[in-house]
């Protein structure tokens, strides 16, 4: 029987901890795979950590083994990369993404996306030019489970009506400890929990408070007023919050923290006729969550569970690279769960969040007072 999974050629450029976790996803044996993905190269700041990367994250059967290249130049150039996956720090992700373009590549590059909005639109701006695929890497998005739970929440509204929704991610980084070099600490690469870790809790906001299942609902979402404050150490948020405020009167509340980790029940969405909870290691990586139905006359703690989960054998990075791969094989430049005007649209609610909050970057040069 022939196999008709699109195959797609990876280039990984970083070799950073998200880095690891995509090959390592990428280079699972996996039965529900809607894709074949093959890493060809991998680019780093020197050959030798390059080397070290392979060995360490990369199973010695998968063979061949990627070409490794000391610069991100040599993969742009190689033409056995079908497309970039962009692991780097933040304020790299614009230079990365164009070089990519220029060079005829698709790109699939981790959020935060960019700085700013501005930035964005630069990078799709290049994309439509040179008509390539790129998206953000939200991955959480792509979680069957997350899928499951839009269904749940939009379609079967087994709660009813959404009228507030509570998502925190919070991590204990020491910021103060560390130093000025580091992607945590230095404004100029994009330092602070806004871009790095809030943008999970925006996004719990956003796809349950937003009907994002129902394709005729979709234009229908309204663009919520966005109310934020942070704390700043030289700058840099160590703990940002944000309400947004939709004109239906529903109401979400979303924060980070870089001095305190959060439990493992980080989400909670409350609806006219009962609750649901969310839960996993963290907001990027939910593994369940528990439907409680309304009973009359009962007290909420008495309210009866039902728990819903979906098996994941990794990081679940995959599911994101097999939609790529599809989106790719059917010629369209844009994902459907995660497009360019999606990522423009969180963008825009970060560089407001800033504006309010105070926390700057040096590439604010764009940005209205």
């Amino acid at each position: 029987m022939a196999d008709n999974k699109p195959t797609l050629r990876w280039g990984v450029i970083a070799t950073g901890q998200i880095s690891s976790w995509f090959v390592r996803d990428l280079t699972l044996s996996r039965n529900d795979a809607k894709a074949r993905h093959i890493l060809k190269a991998i680019g780093s700041s020197s050959h030798q950590k390059g080397e070290l990367f392979v060995r360490e994250h990369i199973p010695t059967d998968i063979l061949p083994l990627p070409t490794i290249y000391g610069s991100y130049e040599e993969v742009y150039a190689d033409p056995q990369v079908d497309i970039i996956y962009v692991g780097t720090p933040h304020a790299f992700h614009k230079k990365n993404c164009l070089d990519a373009i220029n060079a005829g590549k698709h790109v699939l590059c981790e959020k935060a996306f960019s700085i700013t909005a501005e930035e964005a639109r630069e990078i799709f701006d290049a994309a439509r030019r040179k008509g390539v695929f790129v998206m953000e890497a939200m991955w959480t998005r792509f979680f069957p489970l997350v899928q499951l739970l839009q269904k749940v929440i939009h379609k079967d509204a087994v709660v009813g009506q959404i009228h507030r929704v509570f998502c925190d991610l919070g991590l204990d980084m020491n910021i103060a400890t560390l130093g000025q070099e580091s992607r945590l600490k230095n404004p100029a690469l994009g330092a602070g929990t806004l871009l790095d870790i809030c943008i999970y809790s925006l996004t719990w906001g956003i796809i349950t408070l937003e009907d994002h299942y129902n394709d005729d609902k979709k234009r229908e979402n309204p663009q919520p007023k966005v109310v934020a404050v942070q704390s700043l150490l030289d700058s840099v948020d160590i703990a940002t919050s944000v309400l947004l405020l939709y004109s239906s009167g529903a109401q979400g509340i979303f924060t980070s923290t870089s001095m305190a980790k959060t439990s493992s029940i980080f989400c909670r969405i409350e609806g006219k006729a009962g609750y649901i909870t969310v839960e996993g290691e963290s907001a990027s990586r939910p593994s369940m969550f528990t439907v409680y139905r309304k009973v009359e006359g009962a007290p909420v703690d008495e309210w009866p569970g039902e728990a819903y989960s979906v098996h994941n054998p990794g990081c679940g990075l995959f599911w994101e690279a097999d939609a790529v791969a599809m989106d790719i094989a059917a010629g369209r430049t844009q994902n459907e769960i995660m497009p360019w005007a999606e990522t423009l649209r969180v963008m825009e609610m970060m560089d407001e969040i800033r504006r309010q909050g105070g926390a700057s970057f040096p590439q604010d040069t764009s940005m209205p007072n």
